[in-house]
């Protein structure tokens, strides 16, 4: 339960931890955003200046024909040019917007040094309020100058112009900018400045729901891996259990089936059936101890105050009668006060011994085991080593040795000191460490447990 709040957990963080980085992305972008539009402003802003100087700068003979014009317009005014009303107004428009033209080299410097593309990609329109029509545009939709177009082109594009010019609005407040003119000082054009936002801005608005997108797809990789790696574990710990468990289970049956064979023969004697008899009981007590060791396992055990020099004495005196006998004969010493009480529970505080036990004897080859179990008190815990002179482990293996699945054994399951380690923590509210291994020379394990 455990472990599987802990994947809940961990899961749940890599989620908040990518709503975060979204979080900060976002309103960092935003802040970009905004001053990235408050210079789009400024720039919008200083070329509309531009322009409602120019006809003003008539008066530094900008336009060289200012006198013309305005002779033109007194022509108008005096009824000197005759015509129809409407084609009179259209020429008086016409003279005005000539009037507010630079010469060419002026108006090639706006055009060409402050609106082209690569300095000032800003979408702008210049809008006239009195023909309700527009009078140049830069970076919209529609490139077309109109030139040559034909009545249905101009009015397509009119068309589109004019939903821009919506968009825009929405957008941004236009500007309003007034042409005067030095040759005709009752004249005045009034126009609008309307402009959307840059590419740049518009890419900028999209990068944090990419950051996102990506985020999402690494979190989604982290959790499918992540969720690979639990199904993993938990498959090779349910091997392991079996491994285990058949391991358990498998030394009291043998023994089990060989004193029934020997009961089978003809003309036991007396005291070889009281020996048989006697060793049957051990072996299904044994059988006993194995099924309580599991049933504890997935249960909260009950813990019993112990001595621990007996309980560790049991499980020596059984794994004594297992070791090798004769050349490759070895020792197994205890070395525990015989004050030494704690709180354990029996079964599998003898499980973990006897897999400290078994690891120490799988570590020793070719040569006398030397195996030692000794016990002192520190503070208000007891700190019991277990000793052998095997081969050791590499330093580089030390993080790897508690995991489930780990083993450096050919046919190990990589699970005796993964429940080892669980049980002294989890149960017993101890430590299980490696506290010192030598290629060589042996290697000490360490528990720790409160002292009752």
């Amino acid at each position: 339960m455990k472990a599987y709040q802990h994947s809940i957990n961990l899961k749940l963080a890599l989620i908040l931890f990518a709503l975060g980085i979204a979080a900060l992305s976002l309103v960092y972008t935003q802040r970009v955003v905004d001053k990235l539009r408050d210079r789009e402003q400024s720039i919008v802003q200083l070329w509309a200046g531009a322009l409602e100087q120019i006809p003003k700068a008539g008066l530094q003979s900008i336009n060289p024909h200012q006198q013309e014009f305005a002779a033109m317009v007194r022509a108008l005014d005096e009824g000197t040019i005759q015509g129809d009303d409407s084609v009179l107004a259209a020429y008086r428009d016409a003279i005005r917007w000539a009037q507010s033209m630079p010469p060419a080299s002026e108006l090639s410097f706006i055009m060409d040094d402050l609106i082209i593309p690569d300095r000032f990609d800003i979408p702008a329109i210049v809008w006239d309020t009195g023909t309700d029509s527009p009078q140049a545009w830069r970076n919209v939709a529609t490139d077309s100058t109109l030139a040559g177009s034909s009545e249905a082109e101009i009015q397509s594009v009119m068309a589109d112009l004019r939903t821009i010019r919506g968009r825009m609005e929405a957008q941004h407040e236009p500007i309003q900018i007034s042409l005067t003119f030095p040759g005709d000082p009752g004249s005045q054009l009034d126009q609008l400045v309307y402009y959307g936002e840059s590419q740049l801005i518009r890419e900028l608005r999209l990068y944090p729901y990419l950051q996102l997108l990506f985020i999402a797809i690494f979190v989604g990789l982290g959790y499918l891996g992540f969720s690979y790696v639990r199904r993993s574990e938990q498959r090779s710990l349910w091997v392991g259990m079996a491994k285990e468990a058949a391991h358990q289970l498998g030394t009291p049956i043998s023994s089990l089936m060989g004193w029934t064979e020997m009961l089978k023969l003809p003309d036991v004697k007396e005291e070889t059936l009281q020996t048989a008899v006697f060793e049957i009981e051990k072996d299904v007590e044994r059988l006993e101890r194995v099924a309580h060791r599991f049933s504890d396992i997935g249960s909260m055990p009950k813990l019993e105050r112990v001595n621990l020099l007996k309980i560790v004495n049991q499980t020596a005196e059984y794994m004594r009668a297992r070791m090798p006998s004769g050349r490759d004969s070895g020792s197994l010493l205890i070395e525990i006060p015989d004050d030494y009480y704690a709180s354990l529970n029996p079964e599998l505080f003898e499980w973990v011994i006897e897999n400290l036990i078994k690891n120490a004897l799988d570590a020793i080859e070719g040569k006398p085991s030397e195996i030692s179990i000794n016990a002192t008190r520190s503070g208000g815990e007891f700190l019991i080593d277990v000793r052998d002179n095997g081969k050791g482990i590499d330093r580089r293996n030390w993080k790897n040795i508690f995991r489930p699945g780990y083993s450096t054994k050919k046919r190990g399951w990589g699970l005796g000191l993964s429940l080892a380690k669980r049980i002294i923590e989890d149960y017993h509210k101890g430590s299980l460490t490696l506290i010192q291994s030598r290629l060589d020379h042996g290697t000490t394990f360490r528990i720790a447990i409160p002292a009752d």
